[in-house]
This record gives C-alpha cells, structure tokens and sequence, in this order.
C-alpha cells in the first residue's frame, strides 16, 4: 500500500495501523519508515511526529515543516503561515508522513491539519497508528488490523530478548518456563519484549519459575491499560531503579529526553550516590542502561539523541509515583496535595501568571520546580510572573531542582534564593539574566548550574569557588569576559563549557589542570593570554579522556607570534576527541598534532582565520572525519599532497567526509588534487563528500578534483578566477554558481535538480545545453544577471517546478514558451516585465512578484474561460501596477492574496466573493488610491484580514460588510487615517474575532464601547502608535479578552503605569498586559 501510486486524483492515501496498546505498531511503522525502498520511493521526503492524546495541528504542522526542512522554524501562532511554507515544500512532490499514536476524533481538526497535504504528488501517502476506531473514519482510511502474534513469533522474539545469543537450545529447562511464561502475554509484542528481558537479567531457573507463579498475572488489566508483564518489570527492579522509573512520569507522553539530561535530575533528587570508585554520573549511566535494556526506554523516532517512554510504560511511572509526582498543563492539570514531591509544568500561553501556580501553596516540602519547554524555540520565549520568582518560589525551602529556562523577563534573581540550602539543580538557560546574586555562592549542596544562551550575563560571581559541591556549569553562548578567582577549588567539576584565559593576573589556563574529569564540551578562549607554553602544558588536556569537544580560540585581533606554535602544541588533546575548532590561531604552521592519525575519532574540525599559516595540516589522514570547515587562511596558495596526509593513493584520503567548505580564501590559486593526472589517476580521496562549497576565494583558477562520485550538492561563489570544469559526477542534484568565471558555464553535470546561478552580469543569453530540456531540473534561480533578456528559446525542462529570477532588469518572458510545469514563479526587480499574462501559466499554484517597477496589470485573453489553480498571489512595492484581468481573478483555488506597496492600484479584482470562494487571508497595504472592495464585498471564508496604510479604502470601512464573514478571526487595521478618532464603530466588527491590531491612528483619542462591547470571543488586543489615545471604554473591554499590548500611546499608558484609578480598573481583568514591551503585573 505505501509503495503504490493509487491516490484518486490529486489526494494523498491514508493507511492506518490499527492495534490495542503493546501491539507494535510503532514499531512497524518505524520498519516501513525506515526501509531503504521507502526512502527512495520518496525520495527522502518525509517526517515523523509523535501526536498522542493533544491533536495540536499547529505543533504537528511545524513538526513536520522542520522535518521536511530540516531547520528550526520560526514562525509563532499563525498556523496560515506555516500551512503556506509546508505546502510550498510539498506541492507537486511525493511525500510520506507518519502521525503516530493519534486519538483525534474531530473531523475539522483532521482536515485543518490537511489542508497542505493536498497539494502533494500522486502517490504521497500518510501513516496513521492508532488504538481508536474512530480514527478510521475521520481520516478516512485504509486500515490495517494487527492481530496478537502466533506463538513461535512471540517465543523468537522472547528468546531474543531473554537469552545472550538468542539461542535457547542450551538452556532447554529454562525454555520450558519461558514458553509458559509467553502463554500469559497474550501475544502483545510489548508484554513479551519487557519480560524477556526482565529474565534476560536473570538467568536462573528459580528467578524464572518465581515470575512464571506471580500473583500480578492474575491481575486484570486495570483501566490504565497497565499490562501485568509491565508490572512485573518493575517489580523486579532494585530499589534505586524503581525510584530512577518512577520519576520519569514526571514528563508528559510522548515527550523527548537526553540521557544525560535525566541523569543530572536523578542526581538532584539524590537518587544517585557516590560510590567510591565512580562517579554518579557513570552509576547513573548505568542505571540508564539498565532500564533501556528492559524496554522502559526506547529511541525516539524523531530525534535519534533522545529517549521516549510507551504510553504504557509512561502509565506504569505515573501509577507507581501517585500523588508524589504532578504535572501541571493546558486543560489536563494533576491534582497538587501535601504529598507532592515533583512538579513539572508546560502551558502554551506565552505569560505564565501567578494564578496558574496558586495551588503550590500545598506543595509545602516540594522538591522539584521544572519548566518542560516543548515549543522548539531556541530563544527566550516565556514571561513568569515576578511574584512566582520573587515571592512564592522563595517560599520552597526544600526545593532540591529549579528550571526557570527560556523566560525573557528574567534579568536577576532575587538575594532570597541562596536560602535555598538544599538546591541541587539551578537551569536558567535561555533567560535575560544579567547578573546573578552573590547570595547563589551559599548553595553548598548544588551540582548542575545551566546559564547557556544567557547573553546578557557578562559576569559569575566572585566567590563561585565556595559552591564545593558543583560539578556541570554550562556556560556556552554567555556573555561572560572573564572567570572568577580560584574556579580551579571545583574539584568535582566535570562539565565546564567554556574557559577564558585572563590577562596578568586573571584566571590562568593552569586552573584546567584541577578539573580532571572534564566532560563533553570545553571551549577555551583569549588564548593570547597565555603567558607561556608550559602555562597551556599545566592545562592537561592530554588526560581528559571525556572531553568530546574542544574549542580553542585567540582574539580575532592576534597578531603573528612564534610562540603561538609552541603554545597550540601545549595544548594537544586526548585522541578520543570527536570534535575540533582552532579559530585566529597566529602561527605560521601548525603542530604535529593537528591532523595526527591518532586523532582517530574526530568527525568535525574547523580551522577558522588561521592567517599567517601557508599551508593546511593533513587532515586526510582523519579516518572519521565527515564534516570539515577551512576558512580565512590568508597565506595559502596551494592546496596539494600536504592537506591529504603521507598515505599512499590507495588509503583514500578524506574517506569518511561527507562536507567539505572552503571560505575566504584570499590567495589560494591551486588546488592540486591527490593522485598522478599524469599516469590517468583520478583522485581518490573524497570517496564519500556529498556536499562540496567554495566561497569566496578569488585567485582560485582551477585543480578541482574531478572524480567526486558521491558528490550531491556543489556550491561555487565569489571565485572569478576559477575556469578548471566543474567535477564529474552522477550524483549532483544541487549547484549554484555566483559570481563566477563565464567559463563555468559552458560544461554541466546531468541530473541536476536544483540549479543557482547569480551575478554574471556580461551573461545575455543562457548558454545552449545548460537546461537539459529532458533532463530532471526541478528549481532554477537565476540573480543578477543584469543583462540577461531572455529565458532559453529552446524551451524549459518539462519538469521545471520552481523558477525564481532576480534582479534581472533586461529580462523579458517570451510568450512562445512552454511553462505549464511550473508551480511557483517568483519576479523580483524584474523592470521589463510590464504585463504578466496568467493564461501562459496554468499550474502555478504561487505566484511572487516583487519590486517590478514597470508592472502594470496581470491579464487573460477576453473570453478565457479557464480556472487559475493558483492558492497565494503576492503583489510588493510595483508602484506602477494598476489592474486585474476584466471581470476578476477566476481562482477559485486562491487562499492567500497580498497587495503592498502599489501606489498607482485604484480598485482590486472584481467579483471576489463569487470569483475567490476559497480566500482566506487578505492583505492589503500601502495602496493609498483604491477605494473601497468590490461591489459584492468579500469572500464569505476570509478567516484573517489585514489593511494598513490604505486611508481611502480606510475611509470607506462601514461598508465593507465585516458582519458577513462569519468565520473572521483576525483583522489589523491602521495607517495615518485623520478622521479616525473613535474606533471602532458599531456593528463593524463581526462577533467570530478573535484577534484585533488597531495601529497608527494618529488622531484616535478613544475606543469605541458600542463597536467592542458584543465582541464575546475576542482574546488579543493590539495597540500601536495612537498617540492622542487616553481612554479606553466606560464599560472597559470585553470579558474574554485575555492578552491586552500597547505599543507607543503615551497618554494612555501615563494612566496606566501605576496600576490605579479609573483607567486601570477598566482593564484590570485581562490576565496579560503589556505596555512598551514590559509585562504588567
């Protein structure tokens, strides 16, 4: 079913795996997802996003945005713009999507979720498992039932899990057990696996027969869905385990954990002690491990980094910690009691007030206070209440873990918090903390302080040396300048993220050499400080077996030293090291070290501004190198023999690297490639380099090397001087030349997917056979290219989707042209565009046309009777742009519709609310002629509309016929409009919106009761730039409103700002204000 192309139409296939709880169907999707046959059939075009009992279309959609792009998204709360990207990576591609464990019983949630999925290739397919019927329904299908396994599948499976080989023949009384014990699993895959390995752990026949008799068989399955297997597991855990498991319910379903990362809360709970010969982090390893080998633990599918619990096993946690344990979240919160131990906490709303928290006072011996952060931001994105972190969490003296990570309005912490005597575990990551109070130096007890991404803090207190009992301080990407005196008093410190060598008398590099069981990551900077050699010797880094990453950085305003050699030797590592970065080294070459085939284990290395060294180490000899970064080495002319290491040509040099950059170059002229061209050898180095860029290296003319078979993306800019042929390879799917030698052009790849080219500004004509008209081009963009006038007259490739021109003034669209493949077309600064005739593009489905000073209409022949299938049209900053095709858009398809920066348009398209029925966003801005919609009015679907700077469009607001769009949400309106000085007017605002931005009304003095009071589902309000605004209305603002901002209206935030009198009482119900971007409370 996956693998066929059997979709009716245009509609994605949705096939179900259906299966009771412990059935494993997880686990066959996981199977089919990762099949080698499956990942080609779709071309490596999927995501997987674990869904569980919330069906949050906007978190699900951006799971798989991120997945498909592989990069964070950062669009916040507007589920349009997210459908819009995901969509525009999807359409007209084959895809496969996997939502696994969905519970989701509302058929407009399903289609909300969907909307993008539509516009993918025949064929595209989306995996559902599920345990509800109603699944099937509501998605509409095709199931597979997965039954209870046969007997000799469970026993091979059993003895899988239970035996060392899998082998049972040498243990044939125990097999006799085993086969009984099976019997009671019922067939469930789960109920088998733990329990397998439960008595893999016990080899012994007695151990074996007593779990066999268990009274917990005879347990029912309970309405928790707890399998009797499952308790069993637990019951056979040693005490510190069962504590270790327990505390796991402390995360929600389905939520993703680093080992390393729960390690350090067993510590903080005091799960863990210290034995005499390890560490706690080395038994709470092995704890770890432990419980991952009796299937408690499993890979999660998305991140292969993290952990996830079954919903089963996360059931079995959450009935063994009871009441000890609660977790407050949206809509599903556990009760808090005097019993509560831990609480963790997550909440989509941005502001997190005290009212959410004000059943803690319960809680009077709660030990744990943790921030779950599930929005995948990687910024401070969260507001807490200052009375939560001033006032009430000093108030839990035997807090043992505190994480108060990503909210932005934490710039210090109260003096109280060093009262905290039995801290363990402080995480402010990702907060404006500035300053840290030196109260902090009196927590005795704590081991893990987190201050990454604090880039406010610029100091740690002086006295961070009494805090004997610290052992992880994460400082990465802070703002500190210097470490405080006597750091090297941290005997325990295993985790020290980054270490700054001080001038003089500041913190020598000497100090390292205490921490002897440092760990992970370290980054040492202002290494120009080092007065010595012998000083970067005193480091020790050749003991630190643990380090994974070591960063080693001098000024970037270093200058040429001799001794710089001798220090950068000082400081060889142990071989162990995974990852390297050298940046602004001085010397003029590199020590033995660098590049040593000891090195046996690195993967990354970057040598970054290296710019008195002459040449490159021999990195070839990098057996696991894959990614490598060169950039800034100033004196390097050539690239030869050197850079691939003393081996002979039958080592393969470079074996393992998968990307390789060079940048900023400024004198390299050759590159002189491992093997004899001579004798007809090839090079045979690079065997595996998929991705190969090289930026900016100007004197570079040629020595590329020319077999690169697994070569996939290519990348070449600012190398004018290049003219070698760009190298041979099957399988290149993507390159982009910018600003390069014309010579480039003449000779290309086949296959080629995605193709860039930019700034070759002689280029009037694209050179004959650059598009292969059959070849498999899919995305051509082409930047300027200032005399370029004419696409290919032989023709584009049929299976060109994407087709982006910028900057190309000379440019021109021949009408004589084939573009019914395209998809998307984007326009930008394109000036002899004067007309775009939509009839030559019948599949384009996005259309983008930017900054085309000479644009004046979009058109259609007379009498075209034709559909656009077209979903989004922006128009941006055309001032001479001033019409539509005669008679309107016939796009019935068209969801989203801009118009900006168009100051000669005077009316928009006609019949929109017969013509555009699907339209659900309208923008239209700075378009300062056109006076009112069309007659008819709008599309009854608008959902969000947007109208700024349009004053005469502005002025005809009352009949705009807002009261007829049933399903409006959001509308922002504003601009430099003078009559507007009450706002809104009655029965102008339809009773659906949810979200209203008032903006740059100049001369508004007042809100309008009568146009907000009927306003019952209104839940944000936005205020920008009213400067005359001083009231808000006598009956105040509606009851739902929940989220009140105010930007730039100085009266009335002049009575406001003491939160007293009339003005404040009005307002006083909304539970988040925020006035000039300060919360108020």
């Amino acid at each position: 079913m996956i693998l066929s192309d059997d979709a009716r139409g245009n509609e994605m296939s949705v096939i179900a795996i259906i299966g009771m709880g412990g059935m494993g169907k997880t686990t066959l999707a996981q199977f089919v997802y990762n099949d080698n046959r499956v990942k080609k059939h779709f071309n490596n075009l999927d995501a997987w996003v674990c869904v569980s009992e919330e069906f949050d279309v906007f978190k699900i959609t951006k799971t798989i945005l991120e997945a498909v792009t592989s990069s964070t998204c950062d669009i916040k709360d507007d589920l349009n713009q997210l459908q819009l990207r995901l969509r525009e990576c999807l359409t007209g591609k084959k895809f496969l999507l996997v939502l696994d464990d969905v519970w989701n019983e509302s058929y407009v949630q399903w289609e909300a979720l969907c909307k993008p999925f539509k516009y993918g290739a025949q064929g595209s397919k989306v995996l559902v498992t599920t345990r509800n019927n109603s699944v099937l329904s509501v998605a509409r299908a095709l199931s597979h039932r997965l039954m209870e396994l046969p007997e000799e599948d469970c026993w091979s499976l059993f003895a899988k899990h239970a035996f060392h080989d899998g082998n049972s023949n040498a243990h044939g009384e125990l097999e006799v057990i085993g086969r009984k014990i099976i019997e009671k699993c019922g067939g469930l895959p789960l109920a088998v696996k733990t329990i397998g390995a439960l008595l893999g752990s016990k080899p012994d026949v007695n151990e074996w027969d007593k779990i066999l008799k268990s009274e917990l068989w005879d347990l029912p399955i309970d309405e928790m869905g707890i399998l009797p297997a499952l308790r069993l597991s637990y019951k056979y855990l040693s005490s510190p385990l069962k504590q270790c498991f327990a505390y796991c319910s402390i995360f929600p379903k389905d939520y993703a954990f680093k080992k390393d990362q729960l390690i350090l809360l067993w510590m903080a709970e005091g799960y863990i002690y210290q034995p005499k010969n390890r560490t706690m982090e080395e038994v709470g390893n092995e704890y770890f491990l432990t419980l991952e080998s009796r299937s408690l633990f499993q890979k999660s599918s998305d991140d292969k980094s993290c952990f996830v619990m079954h919903d089963l096993v996360s059931d079995l946690a959450k009935s063994i910690s009871g009441q000890f344990i609660s977790r407050l979240e949206d809509g599903c919160s556990h009760e808090i009691v005097n019993n509560t131990r831990h609480l963790s906490y997550f909440f989509k709303q941005q502001f997190h007030s005290l009212k959410k928290f004000e059943t803690l006072h319960k809680a009077k011996r709660l030990h744990t206070f943790l921030h779950l952060d599930m929005s995948g931001y990687n910024w401070p994105c969260y507001h807490l209440s200052k009375k939560v972190a001033h006032d009430l969490l000093p108030t839990l003296r035997c807090l043992r873990l505190l994480s108060l990570s990503k909210y932005n309005n934490i710039t210090e912490l109260p003096e109280s918090i060093g009262k905290l005597k039995h801290l363990r575990y402080l995480d402010l990551s990702f907060t404006k903390v500035q300053r840290l109070p030196d109260s902090i130096c009196q927590l005795c007890n704590l081991q893990t302080l987190r201050l990454s991404n604090c880039e406010n803090l610029v100091a740690l207190p002086r006295d961070m040396w009494k805090l004997i009992s610290l052992r992880h301080l994460d400082i990465t990407e802070t703002g500190i300048k210097e470490m405080p005196i006597h750091l090297g008093r941290l005997k325990c410190l295993q985790t020290l993220t980054k270490f700054i060598v001080g001038k003089g008398s500041g913190t020598c590099i000497g100090e390292l050499g205490n921490f002897t069981n440092l760990q992970g990551s370290l980054s040492i900077l202002e290494l120009q400080n080092v007065e010595s050699p012998t000083d970067a010797l005193n480091a020790s880094l050749r003991d630190k077996k643990y380090l994974k990453e070591l960063v080693l950085k001098w000024n970037v305003d270093t200058n040429f030293s001799e001794s710089q050699r001798s220090v950068l030797d000082s400081l060889h590592p142990y071989t162990s090291l995974e990852s390297l970065t050298i940046k602004n080294y001085g010397g003029k070459s590199f020590p033995d070290w660098v590049g040593h085939p000891s090195f046996s284990y690195v993967a990354s290395l970057k040598l970054q501004r290296c710019r008195y060294c002459s040449s490159l180490p021999p990195l070839g000899q990098l057996q696991s190198l894959q990614n490598l970064y060169i950039a800034g080495f100033n004196e390097v002319v050539t690239v030869g023999s050197e850079f691939f290491g003393s081996g002979s040509s039958s080592s393969k040099p470079f074996g393992a690297l998968k990307v390789l950059k060079f940048e900023n170059m400024k004198k390299w002229e050759e590159w002189n490639y491992f093997g004899d061209e001579n004798e007809g050898v090839a090079c045979v180095g690079f065997p595996q380099l998929e991705e190969l860029y090289i930026i900016n290296c100007p004197k570079l003319t040629g020595g590329l090397p020319v077999h690169l078979p697994s070569l996939a993306i290519l990348e070449i800019a600012n190398c004018q001087q290049l003219v070698a042929p760009l190298p041979r390879t099957p399988a290149i799917r993507n390159l982009r030349l910018d600003d390069c030698n014309g010579v480039l052009l003449n000779e290309w790849p086949p296959g080629m997917q995605k193709l860039e080219i930019g700034r070759f500004y002689a280029l009037e004509f694209l050179p004959k056979g650059m598009i292969d008209s059959n070849g498999g081009l899919q995305e051509l963009v082409i930047s300027n290219c200032s005399s370029l006038v004419s696409l290919p007259k032989d023709g584009l490739p049929s299976t060109l989707k994407n087709l982006v021109i910028k900057y190309c003034k000379k440019l021109e669209l021949p009408t004589n042209l084939d573009y019914s493949s395209l998809g998307k077309l984007s326009l930008w600064n394109c000036d002899s565009v004067k007309s775009f005739p939509l009839d030559l593009f019948p599949n384009l489905y996005d259309i983008e046309i930017w900054e085309c000073s000479n644009l004046e209409s979009l058109t259609v022949p007379e009498n075209y009777e034709h559909d656009l299938v077209t979903t989004q049209i922006d128009i941006l900053s055309c001032p001479n742009f001033v019409s539509f095709p005669k008679g309107g858009l016939r796009a019935p398809k068209l969801t989203t519709f801009s118009v900006d920066g168009c100051g000669s348009l005077r009316s928009l398209p006609d019949k929109m609310h017969i013509l555009l029925p699907s339209l659900e966003d309208l923008c239209i801005w700075y378009c300062p002629k056109v006076e009112s919609f069309p007659v008819g009015g709008l599309p009854s679907n608008l959902e969000k509309i947007f109208i700024i700077d349009c004053e005469k469009l502005i002025a005809s607001r009352m009949g705009w016929g807002l009261q007829n769009l049933p399903f409006l949400r959001e509308l922002s309106i504003g601009g430099d409009s003078k009559d507007v000085e009450s706002f809104p007017e009655e029965q102008l605002l339809p009773t659906s919106l949810t979200s209203l931005t008032i903006r740059n009304f100049r001369n508004l003095k007042s809100l309008d009761k009568k146009g907000l009071q009927h306003l019952n589902a209104l839940e944000k309000l936005w205020i920008w730039y009213c400067p005359k605004l001083n009231c808000v209305p006598e009956q105040g603002l509606p009851t739902s409103l929940s989220i009140l901002e105010i930007y730039e209206c100085p009266l009335l935030k002049k009575k406001l700002r003491s939160k007293k009198g009339k003005e404040w009482r009005k307002i006083a119900h909304v539970e988040h204000i925020q006035i000039d971007y300060e919360w108020i409370e």
